[in-house]
């Protein structure tokens, strides 16, 4: 029995921090915590954490969010979660690894090898994943070669969401959403893919059982219980990954609508009624139910690129005061007066999917003053954001609305620049929770409370948008082909740069 006093959690388990939201039926926000953990990097390209601190997050969260909701009845919790992620765990669901995230990147030079042999691309287009670092499958790869030990004594490889459902539900199971980020799970047969299997050393009784998006765990244990403050017959729906979520929870439903995000970094992406990858390999394709699908693409450096100027070139400027900065970027031209930067200081992921770039000033000249790099770093996220666009267009999709988010999204410039990059208008809708909202609504359907996530586009009204100005669409339209080829230029060089690097290391001197 449910009433409009029912409300659903959004539990968004994020890289940094794991957040639950409670929401009413009409959209509301109810009540929100936020608990934080670290991301560990003990060795270069590790990005590691425990996964205890992150069950014990989710559970403060919920726990602190149904203390204060009152006389309204929690319906049910319904996830999301940042996606990539890899956890071994021993017969007893005991975790052997800290949980390997998306931005370890020491599977690299294993991404780069699978995505060089003949059959790389088919195997991207058949999971939807494209090959790198982030992926689980070169991370296997990485723990058969290094690790053959504890590969080998592995009884399970799972996702950090996967553990914390048996923690809370006892089922060892993994939503299509996830699994297709996986690089394991053949996106056109909702089934784990036996080459990819073959590839990573596992077996199917290895991994998690599949399962819908929408399905729901009935009952908690009595940890997860006592944990958070709910009956032991609470429902869960297993929710989708985040970015999925993510287009969903900003209403970016409808046919040829897509959804862009920049905050530390940045990604596009286009809700699909069926799986598809484009013939280069540029965009991924992930599940958000078994008829709805997202593909786009997603890049390391957004607002990181801008702090990192930031910290170089304007040090006068605190941290948290981005206006100042972005004063100055304005009085350069658009175009920069032709210096062209290539943001890739976290390397990068789409359209090239490799940990192999460096980022670049190109064009640099005595003429050019701190504002014109500061306004070419600004540009270059937007113009790694429209090679996204034209992978996603690549793969036979029509985009015609871009619907963006994130906190540098209050900026008239950042606004500006990205509506002429991507030369198409951009829309911003109202404030809402983004991928915690998404996991609500999926919720809501799964459970009965709505009749579907169609009514996101509702609930989620724009307020604003900006259309591209003529003029500065003209430049951007023209630095476009020489930004797009200066990557596969580049190439030789970042490899190169790549084997000098133990001789050359960043640290400094001390001071004599």
């Amino acid at each position: 029995m449910t009433d409009a006093a029912d409300l659903v959690i959004g539990l968004d388990l994020g890289t940094t921090s794991t957040k639950a939201v409670a929401f009413a039926v009409d959209g509301t926000q109810v009540a929100t915590a936020s608990h934080g953990y670290a991301l560990d990097t003990p060795h270069p390209g590790y990005a590691v954490q425990d996964p205890e601190a992150i069950l014990e997050a989710a559970y403060a969260a919920v726990r602190d969010v149904v203390a204060v909701t009152g006389a309204h009845r929690i319906a049910g919790i319904s996830f999301s979660s940042a996606m990539h992620s890899l956890l071994a765990l021993d017969a007893a669901y005991r975790p052997l690894t800290p949980v390997v995230t998306w931005g370890d990147t020491r599977a690299g030079v294993h991404a780069e090898r699978l995505r060089a042999q003949p059959g790389g691309l088919a195997l991207h287009r058949r999971t939807g994943t494209p090959l790198h670092p982030m992926s689980p499958l070169p991370k296997l790869v990485w723990f058969r070669e290094v690790e053959p030990k504890l590969h080998e004594e592995a009884a399970f490889w799972v996702g950090i969401k996967d553990w914390l459902l048996v923690r809370m539900c006892g089922a060892l199971v993994v939503d299509h959403s996830l699994a297709s980020a996986s690089g394991l799970m053949n996106i056109h047969t909702l089934a784990w893919d036996d080459e990819a299997l073959s590839i990573a050393g596992i077996s199917v009784e290895q991994l998690p059982e599949l399962v819908p998006t929408r399905h729901v765990l009935r009952g908690l244990t009595e940890e997860a219980s006592e944990a958070m403050r709910l009956p032991a017959d609470t429902a869960v729906v297993v929710g989708a990954g985040d970015g999925p979520l993510a287009n969903l929870g900003v209403g970016a439903v409808g046919p040829g609508v897509a959804a862009c995000s920049i905050g530390t970094s940045g990604a596009l992406r286009v809700g699909v009624d069926k799986p598809a990858v484009d013939p280069q390999g540029g965009v991924f394709c992930y599940a958000l139910t078994e008829d709805r699908w997202v593909v786009g693409g997603a890049i390391n450096n957004g607002g990181a690129t801008l702090d990192w100027v930031r910290t170089l070139l304007a040090p006068e400027i605190a941290s948290g005061e981005e206006a100042e900065l972005l004063e100055l970027a304005a009085r350069a031209q658009p175009g920069s007066g032709g210096l062209i930067m290539l943001p890739y200081l976290l390397s990068e992921r789409a359209p090239h999917w490799s940990a192999l770039p460096k980022g670049a000033y190109i064009g640099l000249s005595r003429a050019h003053t701190r504002e014109h790099l500061i306004r070419a770093a600004l540009e270059g996220v937007c113009l790694q954001l429209a090679l996204v666009l034209q992978s996603m267009r690549a793969a036979g999709l029509e985009i015609t609305q871009v619907r963006a988010t994130g906190g540098v999204m209050k900026s008239d410039l950042w606004r500006d620049v990205l509506a002429a990059a991507l030369d198409i208008r951009v829309d911003f809708a109202e404030g809402q929770e983004g991928s915690s909202f998404g996991a609500a609504l999926l919720g809501m359907e799964a459970l009965g409370l709505i009749d579907s996530i169609d009514v996101a586009a509702d609930l989620i009204p724009v307020v604003d948008h900006v259309r591209p100005d003529p003029t500065a669409a003209s430049v951007y339209r023209q630095l476009q082909p020489v930004f797009g080829a200066l990557y596969d230029q580049l190439v030789p060089t970042f490899a190169s740069l790549r084997r000098l690097a133990p001789s050359l290391p960043v640290e400094l001197r001390e001071r004599p």
